[in-house]
């Protein structure tokens, strides 16, 4: 068995901006005077964060991004993110043009200024401004977008009563082609298979790879549990390495429930006792049908309900302070 667990960095380095006033903060500030968008070094009202029609991001879907939750005052799993971030432009070659504890000082700093302790960073690293050729070379610095807002990808009732998937036609691009570690801009491959879970009425799309076997979903990591064990997809079925995927390996572990890595069929998911899907936007949310086959009793599990409870625990209790 594999445990997916990121490297854990040192701290971060001190604040390099002001920080706002804790007291400060609201949910609802923010919204009433627009957002405030960290671009390229600069704090800019949302009116005015824009990016060139040039830009490689926009022309090619030639960068990268993470999607980080933050929790009462806390950022969840920043430097695992952080680490995989760095880890995606390493392997596309995209130089990133700030140092580690600049970009944490200033993901932390655009929270503040949206006067926010509960909701989602997108962190963007695009490729930047280059010609209409798709060289790379052109294009002589990245952009940095941070943009911190409140998101809900599903509503509050589907984390109590479940989600219906089905297996979409579009499959989860081969690793050859494009290694699916890699957290690009280019997110068609995704988006095609989102489009056929909205065509289907279904909740989300299952992703099968070349071989058949489940990959992901179209933006969660997927598990099964049956007779008490869980399984997911290892990275090499074209898996995402997801944050949370690895704290439900912890999580399992804290409980002492038995989880594995394992190639998982169609066939596995329709008779699995529970199943339920994970992602930094989704959190933990259990499925109760797929293909029309109902998952057990057609309820969330005991087991997944468990690893909710305690992921949410987590989110409350962990994490790196915002206002400090």
């Amino acid at each position: 068995m594999v445990i997916d667990e990121p490297k854990r960095s040192a701290a971060t380095a001190k604040s390099a901006v002001k920080p706002a006033d804790e007291t400060q903060a609201t949910s609802s500030s923010s919204a009433a005077k627009g957002l405030t968008i960290f671009l390229d070094g600069e704090f800019v009202p949302e009116a005015d964060a824009k990016v060139s029609v040039f830009d490689h991001g926009l022309l090619y879907g030639d960068g990268i991004f993470e999607g980080i939750r933050f929790y009462n005052g806390r950022v969840f799993k920043l430097e695992e993110h952080l680490e995989r971030l760095w880890d995606s432009a390493r392997s596309i070659c995209l130089e990133i043009p700030m140092k580690r504890g600049e970009m944490t000082e200033a993901l932390l700093e655009t929270i503040r200024q949206n006067d926010l302790r509960e909701g989602y960073i997108r962190l963007i690293v695009t490729r930047g401004v280059g010609n209409l050729g798709l060289n790379p070379v052109q294009c002589k610095r990245p952009s940095v977008i941070i943009i911190a807002t409140t998101i809900a990808l599903y509503p509050k009732e589907m984390y109590e009563s479940g989600l219906t998937v089905v297996t979409c036609a579009t499959r989860r691009t081969n690793s050859a082609a494009l290694n699916p570690a890699v957290k690009s801009l280019n997110y068609l491959n995704n988006v095609m298979a989102r489009i056929e879970a909205n065509l289907a009425g279904a909740d989300e799309a299952l992703m099968l790879n070349d071989a058949g076997n489940v990959a992901e979903c179209t933006a969660d990591n997927v598990f099964i549990i049956k007779h008490g064990q869980i399984f997911t997809p290892p990275i090499a079925a074209g898996a995402l390495r997801g944050i949370t995927r690895s704290v439900v390996f912890d999580i399992a572990a804290e409980l002492g429930l038995k989880i594995a890595e394992a190639d998982i069929t169609r066939h596995d998911v329709f008779v699995a006792d529970e199943c339920f899907l994970t992602g930094t936007a989704a959190e933990l949310i259990p499925v109760i049908k797929a293909d029309g086959r109902m998952i057990g009793n057609g309820k969330p599990g005991s087991i997944t309900l468990k690893m909710i409870s305690r992921f949410r625990d987590l989110t409350r209790e962990t994490g790196t302070p915002i206002f400090v």
